[in-house]
């Protein structure tokens, strides 16, 4: 039977002479980092003192001993590399790697000695691609689109420029004799309740002689066939098979299936893995309103709530399986069911996707392309297909992925970015996403789509960012326009989009530690990567509310810090709400972004300490599975009840026309309804739409008012604002606060409280809360549930006070 040796001890690093300890997996920032050499790139402005870092080649070593007897064949497998570099072995060269996005591996039978992998800096080969391939034009000034390793390793508009190298993921030996599986394919098809599972596999063997077979069970149920000359196909049928649903729509039931690979002597080789039973199409026809982008699973049509995922570390190689399914637990519990894996980044670990196939959250996979024009000429073209097979192979097992993507932005940038007369006919990436990877999908995984691109409207027909035609980012919002222009158009799907918020305070304390706090104090600037990023914030700011323009002194601070989250939070909800009222036209939204890869002010809704921000908080409510919204349309004010739930639903709603004083202007029952996966709305009358900023309207669910459950904080509340927050005559907000000893903070309102937050980390960085902003009428009261108090008894409640924000008067 096949035996691994992993190869994670004794590496060292060798730096100026010296031979400092190495952890494999690791990198080599990780490695400096903990012998002291530099400091922590992640605080203050630590990034620019470690950037030569990425400018020197590396060196790492270790001895391996020469393999035991009792096998014919041993091999040196890298499950990863990063990214380009020499493997030796006692002197000899094993090979050259150059692709950060594959594994490798090494006959080493029979050697032993000093194994060596010597990393050149990835600037020094980009550069060298680029003198031999030429210019091409590029969204930021680093060279990532020259080699094949994690873009955003150069420095993104959120994520520092952190060049890494090393041996980033694990190393082994493989000791074998007579065969091995070289590699499993497995295609997984449900047919009127048949589960099929057909094993396509590869086999290594040196001689061809030997009379093997292969064996497969899923489910109870077995097969087995004889391999003939290097390849063989194992069919599996699982009768009355229980299918995998995404989150929200069913369970998510897994199948072990066990492979195994054997001679007359017993078995040789053995492969297992989990895997799911479902169907995935994606709806492209064209209607009256353009051509869609809907994903059906199981037949069953459905509104996807999704996030964009991008590497959870700047340094990767420390993220852990314990790290991804927090993380990815964090978005389950906001209601979100589709993450798509960004292409700047990574194809993630199998720790990603068994996390995803669990919690049932659909991924949409980005092959590993963005924001650049890409050469298409060796040594680039013969890397990105053998990336491209050893990754759709990898990962076809998990039914949890749905799409394959072939690029982000690059189609959208060709046309409207003027990449197109600056490269003048040079290759720029269109072979690889309408050529190659399609047909490389096609081949090896015809049971998931393909799209060529995000933003992409099918073809080169329509412009590649039309909203009336497939994907769609809708970035002009936040950088030109107020998010109110959200409402202007009904994209068929929104694959990306976003508003900035700073990090949690306590983040910030932690990242940059002594700052005397201001937008523009310098480590507040430098944790901003974003092109104008506190501009945009300011202009977002500024439209709705009064804010000091300079000498920004503590309170100040705060209170910036605090509307810019409720910014954030109000930017998204009233793009979310707009576009899942018009579902099924659109039927998706993906926010730009689940999470950060450090401290930083970014669009993110978890921040880089794996703190939740207010925005995390507003998906639990924008992502449910009912939703009402009131919504300003040409005709007039329409309250929409918005129904991803599986059950019809009749909604009976109190309306209110309010004054900011607290006062009931008018008032009405009504009943909306909504079929299961569906939406329905009504137009608010006439006598209830509120007349200038001094009124509000409230709409509260299933009949209860006010306190904690129903309507109100606690139920379903929709709020509609006609006036900017700098025009409402909001009164002095006065509140009163208990907190229980259990860890409870119960908020009730004397006046109209509006974006009321507790900024938990502020009383100790280990606690959070467990809810985000909400807007309390005169009477109303709020529990808020805290964990991870750090100090020795429960704050009180003066202490409290002062941790809880809202949006006051103008000043």
């Amino acid at each position: 039977m096949l035996d691994v040796t992993p190869i994670h001890e004794g590496w060292v690093l060798r730096h100026d002479g010296a031979g400092l300890p190495a952890t494999v997996p690791g990198c080599v920032h990780t490695d400096l980092l903990a012998a002291g050499v530099v400091p922590d790139p992640f605080l203050g402005r630590g990034e620019t003192e470690v950037a030569w870092v990425g400018r020197r080649d590396w060196l790492y070593e270790t001895t391996l001993a020469p393999a035991p007897g009792g096998h014919e064949r041993t091999d040196l497998v890298f499950d990863g590399l990063d990214t380009v570099a020499e493997v030796r072995l006692d002197g000899r060269l094993l090979g050259t790697v150059r692709n950060m996005h594959r594994s490798y591996r090494f006959d080493v039978t029979g050697l032993g000695g000093r194994l060596s992998v010597h990393f050149r800096s990835a600037y020094g080969e980009a550069e060298a691609v680029r003198g031999r391939l030429g210019e091409r034009p590029n969204a930021y000034p680093e060279p990532f689109q020259y080699l094949r390793k994690m873009a955003c390793s150069f420095g993104w508009d959120w994520g520092p420029t952190l060049v890494t190298a090393g041996i980033w993921k694990p190393v082994r030996l493989e000791h074998w004799t007579t065969a091995r599986m070289a590699r499993v394919r497995p295609l997984v098809t449900v047919e009127q309740g048949l589960g099929i599972v057909e094993l396509h596999v590869e086999v290594e063997r040196p001689r061809a002689e030997a009379g093997l077979t292969l064996s497969a069970r899923v489910g109870g149920v077995g097969a087995a066939v004889d391999v003939v000359g290097t390849s063989a196909v194992v069919r599996v049928e699982v009768p009355d098979a229980d299918l995998w649903w995404p989150r929200g729509y069913g369970e998510q039931p897994l199948y072990e299936v066990e492979l195994i690979l054997s001679d007359s002597g017993g078995p040789l080789d053995s492969w297992n893995r989990r895997i799911g039973f479902r169907t995935v199409e994606l709806d492209r026809r064209e209607d009256e309103h353009g051509s869609g982008f809907t994903f059906a699973v199981n037949g069953e049509r459905l509104f996807a709530r999704g996030v964009n995922w991008i590497p959870d570390d700047a340094l990767p190689s420390r993220i852990t399986r314990e790290r991804y399914r927090t993380r990815l637990a964090q978005a389950a519990d906001a209601g979100v069911d589709l993450v798509r894996v960004w292409g700047g980044g990574l194809y993630e670990s199998e720790d990603f996707y068994d996390a995803c196939d669990e919690l049932g959250l659909l991924v949409w996979q980005d092959f590993p392309f963005a924001c650049a024009a890409y050469p298409e000429e060796q040594p680039l073209r013969g890397e990105v297909e053998a990336e491209a097979r050893e990754n759709v192979v990898r990962l076809m097992p998990h039914p949890s992925l749905v799409l394959w993507n072939g690029n982000n932005e690059n189609l959208w940038g060709f046309r409207d970015w003027g990449w197109e007369r600056r490269l003048a006919g040079e290759s720029w990436g269109e072979g690889y996403y309408l050529g190659l990877l399609p047909r490389v999908v096609a081949e090896l995984d015809p049971t998931r789509p393909y799209t060529a691109g995000s933003p992409w409207s099918g073809s080169w027909d329509h412009h590649p960012n039309d909203p009336a035609h497939g994907t769609h980012h809708s970035w002009e919002v936040w950088n030109r326009r107020d998010y109110a222009d959200y409402r202007l158009e009904v994209p068929r799907f929104v694959a990306e989009f976003g508003w900035q918020a700073p990090p949690a305070y306590a983040t910030l304390r932690r990242a940059l530690p002594g700052e005397v706090f201001a937008p523009d104090s310098p480590g507040m600037l430098h944790h901003q990567k974003a092109d104008d990023g506190n501009g945009k914030l300011a202009r977002g700011l500024a439209r709705h509310f009064a804010v000091p323009e300079q000498g920004f002194g503590e309170a100040d601070f705060d209170r910036w810090h605090h509307l810019t989250q409720v910014n954030q939070a109000r930017a998204v909800a009233a793009g979310i709400e707009h576009w899942r009222s018009h579902w099924p036209v659109c039927a998706g939204t993906i926010l730009w972004q689940l999470n950060d890869c450090w401290p930083v002010t970014s669009w993110a809704a978890i921040d880089g300490d794996g703190r939740e921000k207010p925005l995390y908080h507003e998906l639990k409510r924008l992502y449910a599975d009912r939703l009402l919204t009131l919504q300003p349309r040409p005709d007039g004010l329409v309250l929409a009840a918005v129904n991803q739930s599986a059950e019809a639903w009749a909604c009976r709603v109190v309306l209110r026309r309010m004054s900011v004083e607290g006062a009931v202007v008018a008032e009405a029952a009504v009943e909306v309804a909504a079929g299961a996966r569906a939406v329905g709305d009504l137009r608010v009358p006439e006598d209830l739409v509120p007349v200038g900023p001094k009124e509000f309207l409230v709409a509260d669910g299933d009949g209860a008012v006010g306190g904690d459950s129903g309507g109100g904080p606690g139920g379903l509340r929709a709020l509609y604002f006609a006036a900017a927050d700098h025009e409402i005559p909001y009164p002095r907000p006065r509140f009163d606060v208990s907190v229980a000893a259990a860890g409870e903070v119960t908020v009730t309102a004397r006046t109209l409280v509006r974006d009321l937050l507790l900024q938990a980390d502020r009383l100790s960085p280990g606690a959070s809360a467990d809810r985000g902003l909400v807007t309390l009428l005169p009477g109303e009261r709020v529990t808020i549930g805290v964990r991870g108090w750090e100090t020795p008894g429960d704050p009180d409640a003066e202490t409290v006070r002062s941790a809880l924000y809202c949006v006051e008067p103008a000043r």
